[in-house]
């Protein structure tokens, strides 16, 4: 069973981390045309904000989640994640591995997927009681899923997703997102 801690700590191992944000470097930034989006119009800490579009993840033509109401969770330099709700996704497939944290959302549930006999690590993550503090609306993704696109085939409408760079962060790169957008070798400080 994963014991998750507390929001009085959380707030107490995060702080170093929201701190170091203040002050980071902004790169050039890519050509914004008609229906894209820059990744850095986004806020830090980061908004929440409803989605219509039809989401949808897959593992080999099976489907494991889909949604035409996610929550999407938009920070500066990242690429937008979505948040499936837990009755879209087939959550009996995703059992827990470990936890990790968000220096904004707090304590992040890590979830395997096991079907056909096959196991892969970390293919998503939720935040059973994701921290709120700062008013940004996380409370809204209490229990939802967000699936990486580097472990999984992730589709907005037909198109099919393309894996944040660096393989840590869950965010679902697009024809119409534009950056650059932090994951790759020199962007740790973004």
């Amino acid at each position: 069973m994963i014991t998750l801690p507390s929001h009085a700590e959380l707030l107490a191992m995060v702080g170093p981390a929201r701190a170091k944000w203040a002050h980071a470097p902004k790169p050039p930034r890519e050509p914004v045309g008609a229906g894209e989006e820059s990744v850095w119009d986004y806020p830090r800490p980061p908004l929440v904000r409803p989605g219509g579009e039809r989401l949808r993840v897959e593992h080999r033509g099976m489907l494991v989640a889909e949604t035409r109401a996610p929550i999407w969770v938009c920070e500066t330099a990242g690429a937008p994640v979505p948040y499936f709700a837990p009755d879209s996704v087939r959550a009996e497939l995703l059992p827990a591995d470990h936890v990790t944290l968000c220096e904004w959302k707090g304590a992040a549930v890590h979830h395997d997927l096991v079907l056909g006999g096959e196991r892969l690590a970390s293919v998503a993550y939720c935040y059973p009681d994701p921290l709120d503090d700062l008013g940004r609306g996380f409370a809204a993704i209490a229990g939802w899923f967000a699936f990486y696109p580097a472990a999984l085939e992730c589709f907005v409408g037909e198109e099919r997703v393309r894996p944040q760079p660096g393989g840590y962060y869950g965010g679902w790169v697009t024809a119409r997102i534009k950056g650059p957008i932090k994951g790759g070798p020199g962007t740790g400080g973004w």
